[in-house]
């Protein structure tokens, strides 16, 4: 028997292959493109995931034998605004997480009290409601003809399946959910011109959510299988990493960054920009810090130099106290802890000397930072991290690595098995809707390497902490 994962990230949709010892037999990754027509836009074609998705299952049965695959499980990128007309067809691109073009949408939800003490969260730009209601201002017709609002994992799942589900981690960050009860708010849905007809069925992530449609099943020469409910993309990381027993955390350098703890109750604090999230298994909850530019402020920094981001972290050497130029990685506003959307990414104090390997300290020890304000806030709720594993593309990096735990005097710890996070806790959740086992099989990953905090470095990055939160201060009284 054997299960698979999906996951449907912003520049690619990945796609794994386990067995029921929770081997990898098989992986296979097919990248995507995002449409940025205007600053603060980020929109993705639907089909191009179903396109991906029938990619990815047919390298994957071309790789290995799929004739025992029981169940598949999703993991997605969150707050996607996917509209979608009477059958099933997407009216117009995909919003994604990281536009932030409904600002004032998302001000004024939040001025109602009924969304923080409902959902437990700020309404953030990025989320999926505010979305919909810039939607209903400025694209009339569209909104008129939305019979479906997906997310972007649950639109492939109506591409696989037929059905209109959705699961609790997912359903969280869209302001619509009642995070405590785990169901959509109808005060909510209706303060949006919205009604529960027009949101997907909500089954926890662990539970069928439906089959494998048997045509897409008979074409792909694949079995009528289960589809689990899924996670929305860091949850499914934390059941990949096993990160689910309250006080368990992780550090995703990702396009964007998360700081992640999990909580075996439900604990909301909106003031502090933290995110409270249901969990993707019952009866768990999660908060997370986020940033919105991790990984993607070196990509930045790739494109604006012309050299690879392995080439510009391939020779920093040992990590060093900071510099006195600063980078604050805003590139398309923050989150936690400002959540705010129109702010913009600065370099402070650059001269002559400046080169693209200073530049490169700077951006890496700024994100860093951003992390710190995340741990500050993520404390401020009560919650604080002693280690946390280390996931996401930028994790390969052992100098940021080292910065990070430094600048945060935590352990990070390294798994030793490649980097299946998100899609391994998606097959984990296939193999959980579809044997019926429960969640001590999301267990930690062995790990490689642990990164401990170098005591000589913490006085100076306190003070390049402090330098940034000044830099920070002095940006918004501009």
């Amino acid at each position: 028997m054997s299960f698979i994962g999906l996951d449907l990230g912003t520049s690619s949709l990945k796609a794994i292959l386990i067995n029921d010892a929770q081997q990898v037999l098989a992986e296979h990754t097919v990248p995507l493109s995002v449409e940025r027509l205007h600053d603060g836009w980020s929109e993705q074609d639907p089909q191009s995931w179903c396109d991906a998705a029938v990619t990815a299952l047919r390298a994957l049965a071309a790789k290995a034998d799929c004739s025992g695959v029981a169940g598949i499980g999703l993991a997605g990128h969150m707050h996607g605004a996917t509209l979608v007309d009477a059958d099933g067809v997407p009216l117009r691109p995909c919003m994604l997480w990281n536009d932030t073009r409904s600002h004032a949408e998302a001000a004024a939800m939040d001025a109602d009290p009924r969304f923080r003490e409902i959902t437990g969260n700020i309404v953030f730009p990025g989320f999926t409601a505010p979305k919909v209601e810039w939607v209903r201002r400025h694209e009339p017709e569209i909104f008129a003809k939305t019979a479906h609002i997906l997310l972007p994992k649950d639109y492939l799942r109506l591409f696989l399946t037929g059905e209109y589900a959705s699961e609790m981690s997912d359903a969280a960050g869209t302001a619509w959910l009642d995070t405590a009860a785990r169901d959509w708010s109808d005060a909510l849905l209706n303060e949006c011109h919205l009604s529960r007809s027009q949101m997907p069925t909500l089954v926890e992530g662990s539970a069928p959510s439906g089959k494998l449609r048997a045509s897409l099943a008979a074409d792909l020469g694949l079995p009528q299988m289960i589809i689990a409910g899924g996670a929305g993309d860091n949850a499914a990381a934390a059941i990949g990493a096993g990160v689910v027993q309250d006080g368990t955390a992780f550090l995703s350098l990702g396009t964007s960054g998360v700081l992640f703890a999990a909580n075996d109750g439900y604990r909301p604090d909106p003031a502090s920009a933290v995110h409270t999230f249901c969990h993707a298994v019952p009866g768990t909850w999660h908060q997370m810090g986020v940033i919105l530019a991790a990984s993607d402020a070196l990509e930045w920094l790739s494109r604006l130099t012309g050299q690879s981001a392995a080439a510009l972290t391939s020779d920093l050497g040992p990590v060093e106290a900071p510099s006195r130029t600063l980078f604050l990685p805003y590139l398309g506003g923050e989150r936690t802890p400002h959540n705010d959307a129109s702010i913009r990414g600065q370099f402070l104090h650059l001269d002559h000397a400046t080169d693209a390997r200073a530049a490169t300290r700077a951006v890496l020890q700024g994100v860093s930072f951003a992390f710190a304000d995340n741990q500050a806030a993520l404390a401020a709720t009560g919650t604080k991290i002693g280690s946390a594993l280390a996931l996401g593309g930028g994790a390969k990096s052992a100098h940021w690595l080292s910065m990070l735990a430094s600048t945060l005097g935590i352990q990070l710890d390294v798994p030793k098995d490649g980097d299946f996070g998100a899609s391994l806790g998606a097959a984990r959740l296939g193999m959980m809707a579809a044997t019926g086992a429960g969640i001590e099989i999301a267990t930690q990953p062995p790990l490689a390497q642990t990164v401990a905090p170098d005591a000589a470095l913490s006085g100076a990055m306190q003070d390049g902490y402090a330098r940034y939160r000044a830099a920070y201060a002095a940006l918004k009284a501009l």
